[in-house]
């Protein structure tokens, strides 16, 4: 795989809040839910990306505002090194002419009225990917690129497992030919022997075609199966980022370390840590002072609590935004102890 050092994807200090439904009394300002709070990120050709966190720590958000599907209220986003945006009409095209999703509910990402055939010529002739008498040719070209028979073509969606239904939404996402493609828990709704299908196509055409893809997901041991690096996002900010194998064997921030410790073992001499986090993510509509995950946080200091939230620091190509230096963190056994019974170190 040949990765180029220019991002292909870039996004600086993207803050991105929503007005909050209903409100208060006449003449108050209404509250914004704080969907993504000044992330910075950028994606290199040929490069897996993985956006890990909890439901909304804003991978979603961030992934829609990656394609131009949300309008950012300040930062930039710029892909191919053309800035995105309303106010830049070619780049948006650009954008969305070289870009493509798989969505995460693979039967409702289908028209039910279209068969499979038909719902892949549709992108071919909408983006004049090829003339219009070998339409059918493609489209059997990329049934097969995905392990399917061409002859599912004549068949809807209805009559297809999920799986299959997967692999024609990756069909459709390649008929663009897209220079990035943003998989949005694409493998969650699936059985798991069929999830390790999925990613194992993933990894297939990413040899063959080179491709470029951010893979959101809350399972963090497919991504670590699947990606080059891995982005940790904790209500709307990137808190941790590099590497994957190098984030998994040693974690900077306590969050991460928190979500690597809740990954299940098979094993069942392993015993489990009790409780690697406490409580829930608080609403994105009142974060917390200082750092947002401080409450949850096992080792927070004074400071912590009252100091602005740390800029991500970076280290042998490994970002963090935390106060602790590597190897600071206490052990996995202490982090367990004191987050059950409420200590600080």
């Amino acid at each position: 795989m040949t990765i180029d050092r220019t991002p292909l994807i870039e996004a600086d200090d993207v803050v991105l809040h929503f007005p909050a439904p209903g409100g208060g009394p006449l003449g108050l300002t209404r509250r914004s839910v704080k969907a993504l709070n000044g992330v910075s990120l950028s994606v290199k050709p040929g490069e897996t990306i993985g956006l890990v966190g909890e439901s909304g720590s804003g991978k979603s958000t961030l992934g829609r505002a990656l394609l131009g599907l949300e309008s950012v209220t300040s930062g930039h986003v710029a892909f191919d090194g053309v800035a995105v945006s309303a106010k830049n009409p070619r780049g948006l095209k650009t954008l969305r002419r070289e870009t493509a999703t798989v969505f995460q509910d693979p039967m409702n990402a289908l028209n039910p009225r279209l068969t499979v055939g038909e719902a892949i010529a549709e992108v071919l002739r909408v983006h004049n990917k090829v003339p219009g008498p070998e339409v059918g040719k493609r489209v059997a070209e990329l049934l097969s690129l995905v392990g399917l028979d061409p002859a599912l073509a004549a068949r809807r969606p209805k009559a297809l497992s999920g799986g299959q239904c997967q692999r024609v939404g990756i069909a459709r996402a390649l008929a663009v030919e897209p220079k990035l493609i943003v998989a949005d828990e694409c493998v969650a709704a699936l059985d798991v022997s069929i999830q390790g299908q999925i990613i194992n196509l993933f990894l297939d055409l990413k040899e063959r075609m080179n491709l470029t893809l951010i893979f959101i997901a809350h399972d963090l041991s497919i991504v670590r199966r699947l990606c080059d690096r891995v982005a940790v996002m904790y209500l709307g900010r990137i808190v941790e980022e590099g590497p994957t194998e190098q984030v998994f064997a040693a974690p900077r921030h306590p969050y991460t370390a928190a979500l690597i410790q809740s990954i299940p073992e098979i094993d069942p001499d392993i015993v489990l840590p009790e409780a690697p986090m406490q409580g829930e993510p608080p609403s994105p509509l009142n974060l917390p002072s200082g750092c947002s995950f401080h409450p949850r946080c096992a080792f927070a200091k004074a400071r912590c609590k009252a100091d602005p939230a740390p800029t991500l620091r970076r280290r042998d190509g490994h970002g963090w935004a935390c106060i602790f230096d590597p190897g600071q963190l206490p052990s996995p056994a202490t982090a367990t102890r004191l987050t059950t019974t409420g200590e600080h170190p």
